[in-house]
């Protein structure tokens, strides 16, 4: 059924609007759908201003994204970039484990946050309900790349027709905004304060592009398709939060929405009452797509580390039939369905930002020393070099305050 990695390889069969949509599907979903609420509580009026600096925060990590995945197209990632940059396998060892942490915590998070959701029309409780979400988004991942990728396309397109929708109803809305547009320009200290704590919140709202860079070897041309892949979903990513942040906030009293649990429900139910039923089912699977998402994430990174040496050649097995890992694919729903049926949803929330983070930091360093021991001209990609420092910083400086916080 199934042999040791080098004598089968993962089969290339993502192209760039698949790509796309997979990262669009990572970073969208509970992202806008959920906290935009959360970052109105901080920051009033000028919530489109912090999804817009916070989406030109996340934009300095994805370029370095970017130009890494050119240099070092491989399943493992972000443990790739690390080794080739520093050359410490207990380096590449440590981060690679702190990425399968936050990938699966993340996961976690994802299908308990859907959970809730579909607990109000399933009288079940919301672990066990969780858990029954994992157990199908592994047989799904199971599959050949094509299809379960394919299937977390068609997710992402549902979601962002429903963002799509939102923004079409409370574009009346926009008649406000002359009125309103100088309450969204921080004019002082403590304005500005709430500024930078709406962005650190929205900022997480981004996060999932560079689970992307895990499906290297199985994209049609990853030196040329993948960057380009990354830079659009952050790109696109930004432009709907920003336009659905500013419809909401000129359409809903500002208390009300910083107190919601589905702030875009809240803008369809005041115009489109008879939408809301079906729009709830579109949040629903925007929330749960990151979950099959990331299961194929981690089972990628598993196979690649194997590949690497870093875990025993066991977990680097593909699928007789559809060159899937899916030994590692099976362990990764195991893991899952453990953190879902024991572990608070808090204390995910907290594990992955603040590990998302460090290994962000990690990342922008590593394409830093990169370009100043191999330049590499040649490539289609390149990034100047202040981007990964600025990057690192940012990064740095959103750690410190999660920290802090």
């Amino acid at each position: 059924m199934s042999e040791p990695a080098p004598a089968r390889t993962l089969v290339r069969s993502i192209g760039f609007t698949t790509l796309v949509l997979y990262g669009l599907g990572t970073i969208i979903g509970a992202g806008i759908y959920v906290l935009v609420g959360e970052v109105a509580g901080a920051a009033g009026m000028r919530t489109p201003l912090a999804f817009a600096v916070a989406g030109v925060l996340a934009a300095l990590t994805g370029l370095s994204y970017a130009e890494l995945t050119a240099r070092h197209p491989a399943a493992e990632g972000t443990v790739a970039f690390v080794q080739a940059a520093f050359g410490r396998r207990w380096l590449s060892r440590l981060v690679g484990a702190a990425l399968g942490v936050v990938l699966l915590t993340g996961a976690a998070t994802i299908a308990l946050g859907g959970a809730g959701y579909l607990a109000a029309a399933v009288p079940a409780p919301v672990p066990v309900i969780a858990a029954s979400v994992v157990v199908l988004f592994t047989g799904i991942a199971c599959l050949r790349v094509k299809n379960s990728a394919s299937t977390a396309a068609i997710m992402s397109a549902i979601e962002l027709g429903g963002i799509a929708f939102v923004f079409a109803v409370g574009s009346p809305a926009l008649a406000h905004l002359p009125a309103n547009l100088p309450a969204m320009i921080p004019a002082g200290s403590s304005e500005a304060l709430g500024l930078l704590a709406g962005t650190f919140i929205a900022f997480f709202a981004f996060l999932g592009f560079e689970s992307m860079a895990n499906m290297a070897e199985e994209t049609h041309d990853p030196g040329h398709t993948m960057p380009r892949a990354i830079l659009a979903a952050i790109a696109i990513s930004a432009v709907l939060y920003a336009g659905v942040a500013l419809v909401t906030v000129l359409d809903v009293p500002l208390a009300e929405l910083a107190t919601s649990a589905s702030p875009l429900l809240l803008v369809v139910t005041r115009h489109a009452p008879q939408f809301s039923t079906a729009f709830q089912a579109v949040a629903v699977i925007a929330t749960l797509n990151g979950v099959l998402i990331e299961i194929l994430v981690v089972a990628r990174l598993g196979y690649g580390m194997a590949a690497r040496g870093h875990l025993p050649h066991w977990f680097g097995t593909l699928h007789a039939t559809t060159h899937a890992p899916v030994r590692t694919t099976l362990v990764v729903g195991a893991i899952l369905m453990a953190l879902v049926t024991v572990v608070p949803f808090s204390l995910l929330a907290r594990v992955t930002s603040g590990i998302t983070l460090a290994i962000f930091v990690a990342v922008n360093l590593s394409l830093w020393t990169l370009q100043r021991r191999e330049p590499r001209p040649e490539l289609t990609t390149r990034v100047p070099h202040w981007v990964p420092l600025a990057g690192a910083a940012a990064c740095g400086l959103l750690l410190a305050g999660s920290v802090l916080g």
